[in-house]
């Protein structure tokens, strides 16, 4: 059982990927509690599908004020969340031009009560709510009692800095909604992974820049809101098709240059890699997420990440901010447009200082390895062409700046942006260096500061 101290955000599930069985009793006691419109969901992200007995669960809080319900051992079976929160409702804000396409400033129809027959839905039972000191829980239950916190709407909002990590009380599948919400926005978390991080302050500090909003990062009820304003939920389901799992792929990359040299390409080395890049995912994370799955079978069904479509505008400048290891992107009129973690130089590669621009933008690049303009790379002393790819040296992008030798390109191992050093180079994962690269043009100012 999962413990209540992991409970998760409601990522996974939407209307039409639901397929649970009828239950009859429970429809028809929800049908009764109507009016509350609130539905109650299983740690996994599945709206219950039956009426838990009165003996069987008891009635508590969570840190965040919510009702959750918990077995006599302390473990969580269901939290009770807004069913509007849950799904939006089906008429309000629907774009007539664009079918099936939620519009939230389109407020002339009336909401729909109800949410049709396509899923069963449960509400709390008919039991007391706990009292301190009742014997049906464990007396080190971590939630409920005369030491619960204020409900969210109470407390103070957390002061987010770039520079020192946020203390959450969220579990690792709502900070993955922080983070997809953030993604969505133009704000990069980096890799997906559902941790708490410097990468995600970075982009909650731009995002704020951007808004001019405060967003409380513990707030898991609002996280959840904005996320269904923005597209829907963290998770969505995916199927692997025969071209993912044709590939071309390459069964390992090597270390040394030379080596290399020889592949035909610096192509992904296996479905998992490629999918988990796809989905702006840490590979481990999306395997996490999907135990046992072998990804080479087409037809398989996968739960990914959802990071809504790339981030579109013109740069006009962009900043490299060497202490916070992060590329800020501005359009004409000053204002920020969009921001990426990243890594840049190291004392003993440091990267460019002032002002360079950007002389030319080549995707899918080669790579050309001189020992006597780059870095040593192992015993390698002769030049080297090293083929395009997603895990060659520098990834899926290469935009070359006025300082020779120098550039802002991708990478291999996305799930090291921002916690490492690179060679003097400004270094983002494929995505990000992929979207930015299509919202700037050669001449675009590259300003260097620590």
């Amino acid at each position: 059982m999962i413990s209540i101290r992991k409970l998760g955000l409601i990522l996974a599930a939407t209307p039409a990927a639901l397929t649970i069985a009828p239950a009859v009793d429970a429809q028809s006691f929800y049908d009764r509690r109507q009016s509350q419109q609130t539905v109650l969901v299983s740690p996994e992200g599945d709206i219950l599908d039956y009426i838990p007995e009165s003996g069987e669960v008891a009635i508590s809080r969570d840190r965040m004020g919510r009702t959750v319900l918990v077995d006599r051992y302390g473990n969580l079976v269901a939290t009770e969340i807004p069913a509007e929160s849950y799904y939006p409702p089906r008429d309000r804000g629907r774009n007539r031009d664009l079918p099936g396409v939620y519009d939230p400033y389109q407020d002339d129809a009336p909401a729909q009560r109800g949410f049709g027959d396509e899923v069963t839905t449960a509400s709390i039972p008919d039991i007391e709510p706990v009292e301190p000191g009742n014997d049906e829980l464990p007396q080190d239950m971590p939630y409920g009692g005369p030491d619960l916190p204020p409900p969210d709407d109470m407390a103070p909002a957390k002061v987010v800095t770039p520079d020192i990590p946020v203390k959450t009380n969220l579990s690792r599948l709502e900070i993955t909604a922080l983070q997809v919400f953030l993604d969505r926005e133009g704000v990069s978390p980096g890799v997906i992974d559902g941790k708490m991080g410097q990468n995600v302050n970075k982009a909650i500090v731009a995002w704020q820049q951007i808004t001019g909003e405060t967003l409380d990062p513990n707030n898991a009820e609002d996280i959840l809101e904005r996320l269904r304003m923005t597209g829907g939920m963290a998770l969505k389901s995916y199927t692997i098709t025969a071209g993912d799992a044709a590939g071309p792929y390459v069964a390992s990359i090597p270390e040394d240059y030379a080596h290399k040299a020889q592949l035909p390409a610096m192509a992904y080395t296996s479905t998992a890699e490629m999918l988990a890049e796809r989905f702006h995912m840490d590979e481990d994370y999306l395997r996490e997420l999907n135990p046992g799955v072998d990804f080479t079978i087409p037809g398989t069904i996968i739960k990914v990440t959802d990071p809504g479509e790339v981030k579109t505008g013109s740069v006009a400048r962009i900043v490299a901010d060497k202490g916070l290891k992060q590329v800020l992107a501005y359009s004409e009129d000053g204002s920020l447009l969009a921001a990426y973690p990243a890594s840049i130089g190291s004392a003993d590669t440091p990267s460019p200082s002032g002002t360079v621009t950007i002389e030319r933008i080549a995707l899918n690049p080669g790579y050309t390895y001189n020992p006597k303009v780059n870095f040593q790379q192992g015993n390698n002393t002769k030049i080297l062409q090293i083929p395009p790819g997603p895990n060659g040296p520098v990834g899926t992008v290469w935009l070359a700046l006025s300082k020779p030798t120098y550039g802002i390109h991708g990478t291999p191992e996305p799930s090291k942006i921002g916690r490492t050093q690179s060679h003097g180079c400004i270094r983002l994962t494929n995505w990000d260096a992929t979207e930015l690269a299509k919202m700037v043009k050669a001449g675009v100012t590259v300003e260097f500061i620590d």
